[in-house]
């Protein structure tokens, strides 16, 4: 059947209560009420599947845990199981001595006498009585008048008094009474404040303090809007007599979805007390939400009184045991409720974060309070015990500023506006292609794959491997004037996975930079915009660094308002490397897979490649630590064999060099000991050297006796020449580590031919897993040149 287009033939509204001069609009609470718990029994006979008495035991331990002092533990006449659980509190002793437990029961001789004796020997117990007093419950129900109602009312509340009394002087139990009109909202106002005096009249002993007699007001369903639960309320207050002598309490149930609204007008009103359940559990739409009311005095600055602090722990007991799911959207406890995936809000709670950090410094200096004050955040979700994870979460609704925050959190990178806009784009094109949310983790690695940032896992096609910055008087400058500096760049980088060794200078370490790629791999950028910050602010802070570079253009006009650019950043110890970094970084985006230029070193007239540059470049692909000596040696032969190729050569031109030149193959072969013997003559002193070596491919038996090994070697390879070899200078270190560690030997020979002519030195290189076999294969390579030089002497005297 559809809506009616005519509801009120069907629905009738509520009456308003004619309540002048009412007091609760004007008021403000700034303390909190005396909270019940009722879970375990009005939320527990609202379960499909009630609760065990080992869930029951649990949830009693949270409420304890969380600060409740008063807990509806059970409707003892009900059933044994119920009956069972509130004797095992008493028996086991698991009830603190300053929490009363309440049970409840209906207006009927033999269930309060069952209930009473459910309680018996408990320390501080509340016996809770009710019957319905509203006309359709009078009339329709139990037929009963008003007269009737009252009396039934009356009649119990004093067996009641009479069996509290008996159990009191026998076990010693110190009991309060609660009484609930039923269906109060439902109720005429006038008859609810007489059965309630009927009631006290009964009890006959309302007091002061803990012997104040409780006056439940039930919104058993609600029928009307908050603020007319709350004339209600404040119309009894204002009625009732003995108002000191008597704890107004509230039971707000949710059918209008306003309990929470109900329950804090009708405080205001002049209620003392709150019953409820936690996430707002109980018949039909549930009970008033405890947790919801408590947290909403705690961010008015008001300590409700009972602890939430680690909210989800309470979530994950109230679940487990009501087996129902607190809703995603559920005030303070959904899942979503501190997270926002709309671009907007993100950008203003990022924002807010920012401006509370430097609030918050200011007002520690100043000794005054730290307010939280965050755009779509009521509450600091650290205060429940949650993190900031959740409360930004991206999707393809989410703006830039959600994802810098989130970039910000995880990595500690805060992106500049031009950077958020850019990699924004990157992460919406991410979530429209897969069509769901993204997590941090997505965009995290989308961050890192993107600015090749974070590890070997993300490096691009150029990574920084060691660099030295050093300065000169710009050109032009006077010596009695104050000038501007350059600054070189020297350095290796990986370029596809070689070490390459590059050089450039520029008014500062980035510009040299480029002008080294520019150089070196035809790479033509310019840096538009660059900003830092520092990561930490102990003695590991880091620096880092965002770059913003765009393609070279004829002008700087050009340059500047070019519609192409490329982001990157860069994190060190060092700001000059951290700015160095976010280049490569950009670069590595700009030059994406196209082809680079073989890299070569300039040694030629006005060489921008130096002795020390040519030493890295075979350090870096040998492994080589070449002596100072060897490394003059050798420029000077890269400089002759560069001569016809314009004074440049390429890397690998360049090590097939230094293999020829110094008979250096790291494979056996044209240079290799094949079997030696090393005996110390204990007559001289000496060491003989007798062994089977290869020598420029040839198998060759030497002999000879020396100080050691080297100078025997030496005097072997002697034997064979007219002229004579001796060695000038010898160097070695290890390479590698572990069980893969290789000695590297490097022997500079000098040689006299007959006569005294020719005269020369030569180096031989050589790695072996032997330190001897290292030296001895160094100086059988050095040989080489020598016995070119010999043979050709000879062949000049034939």
């Amino acid at each position: 059947m559809p809506m009616l287009a005519d509801p009120s033939i069907k629905y009738k509204p509520y009456t308003p209560l004619d309540l002048p001069n009412r007091q609760w609009p004007s008021k403000v609470n700034r303390s909190p009420p005396i909270w019940l718990s009722t879970d375990l029994r009005d939320g527990n006979q609202a379960l499909a599947n009630p609760m065990t008495v080992a869930q029951k035991s649990i949830f009693f331990d949270t409420l304890l845990k969380c600060g409740f002092k008063e807990i509806e533990v059970a409707y003892p006449a009900a059933s044994d199981t119920d009956f069972n659980f509130v004797r095992g509190l008493i028996e086991q002793g698991r009830i603190p001595d300053d929490v009363w437990i309440q049970v409840l029961t209906p207006a009927r001789e033999d269930l309060i006498k069952r209930t009473v004796d459910a309680v018996a020997g408990a320390k501080k117990a509340i016996i809770h009585m009710y019957n319905a007093c509203c006309p359709t419950f009078r009339q329709v129900v139990f037929h009963n008048s008003k007269e009737d109602t009252v009396k039934l009312a009356v009649k119990h509340t004093e067996i009641v008094r009479k069996l509290t009394e008996e159990c009191a002087a026998k076990y010693g139990t110190q009991f309060r009474y609660q009484y609930s009109p039923e269906t109060f909202s439902q109720t005429e106002p006038e008859f609810a404040l007489e059965v309630c005096e009927a009631v006290k009249k009964a009890w006959g002993k309302a007091g002061l303090g803990d012997e104040r007699i409780i006056f439940n007001l039930p919104a058993t369903v609600e029928i009307g809007p908050p603020n007319h639960y709350a004339d209600l309320v404040e119309h009894f207050c204002r009625h009732i007599s003995e108002r000191e002598k008597i704890i107004i309490s509230l039971h707000p149930h949710n059918d209008r979805g306003t309990s929470v609204a109900a329950a804090e007008l009708a405080i205001l009103a002049g209620a003392d007390r709150v019953e409820g359940c936690l996430f707002g559990n109980g018949e039909r739409t549930g009970n008033v939400d405890l947790v919801n009311l408590a947290l909403n005095l705690y961010t008015q600055g008001v300590h409700p009184g009972v602890d939430f602090s680690d909210i989800q722990a309470v979530i994950d007991v109230v679940t487990a045991c009501n087996d129902l799911p607190v809703h995603p959207r559920h005030p303070y406890a959904g899942e979503l409720v501190f997270t926002a995936f709309s671009g907007s809000h993100q950008d203003a709670i990022k924002k807010g974060f920012e401006a509370q950090r430097i609030r918050h410094q200011q007002e520690e200096r100043e000794g005054k309070n730290k307010y939280w004050d965050i755009p779509y955040l009521p509450i600091d979700p650290a205060d429940l015990g949650c993190n900031y994870e959740a409360v930004i979460r991206v999707n393809a609704q989410s703006g830039k500023g959600g994802i810098a925050y989130l970039v910000q959190q995880h990595l500690g990178l805060d992106m500049p506006r031009k950077m958020q806009i850019s990699f924004y784009q990157v992460v919406q094109d991410i979530a429209d292609r897969e069509a769901r949310e993204m997590t941090v983790e997505d965009i995290t690695t989308a961050f890192r794959k993107t600015y090749h940032f974070g590890g070997s896992a993300y490096e691009g096609r150029l990574v920084l491997k060691s660099y030295r910055i050093s300065s000169e008087p710009a050109p032009g400058g006077l010596t009695d004037e104050s000038v501007d500096e350059r600054r070189q760049f020297d350095g290796t980088i990986s370029v596809d996975g070689v070490l390459r060794v590059i050089r450039g200078d520029g008014n500062g370490p980035l510009s040299a930079l480029l002008d080294a790629l520019r150089t070196h791999l035809d790479i033509d950028l310019s840096v538009r915009e660059y900003s830092e910050h520092t990561i930490g602010t102990d003695q590991n802070a880091k620096a880092a660094s965002y770059v913003e570079l765009v393609p070279q253009g004829a002008d700087v006009k050009e340059t500047r308002q070019s519609a192409e650019s490329w982001w990157g950043v860069g994190v060190d110890s060092d700001i000059a490397g951290s700015g160095l970094r976010a280049v490569l970084s950009a670069v590595n985006s700009a030059i994406g897979d196209r082809q680079l230029p073989e890299l070569k070193l300039s040694v030629g007239f006005n060489a921008t490649t130096g002795q020390a540059d040519v030493a890295t470049a075979i350090l870096n692909s040998l492994q080589l630590e070449l002596p100072r000596r060897l490394q003059a040696s050798f420029f000077e032969v890269v400089q002759r064999a560069a001569r016809d190729h314009g004074g440049e050569i390429s890397y690998d031109d360049l090590v097939r060099l230094f293999r020829e030149s110094y008979g250096y193959y790291e494979e056996e072969g044209r240079f290799a000991v094949k079997s030696f013997k090393l005996e110390h003559l204990t007559d001289s002193g000496r060491s003989r050297l007798s062994g089977n070596f290869i020598i420029n491919g040839k198998a060759v038996a030497l002999e000879g006796e020396g100080s050691g090994p080297l100078s025997a070697a030496v005097e072997a390879v002697n034997r064979g020449l007219d002229g004579k070899v001796s060695i000038r200078e010898y160097a070695e270190h290890s390479i590698g580590e572990g069980s893969d560690v290789k000695a590297a030997s490097y022997v500079e020979i000098a040689y006299e031919g007959p006569g005294g002519s020719p005269k020369f030195t030569t180096w031989g290189v050589a790695i072996d897993q032997d330190i001897t076999a290292s030296g001895l294969k160094a100086v059988l390579a050095a040989t080489r040149a020598v016995e070119n030089a010999d043979r050709a002497e000879k062949a000049a005297h034939q």
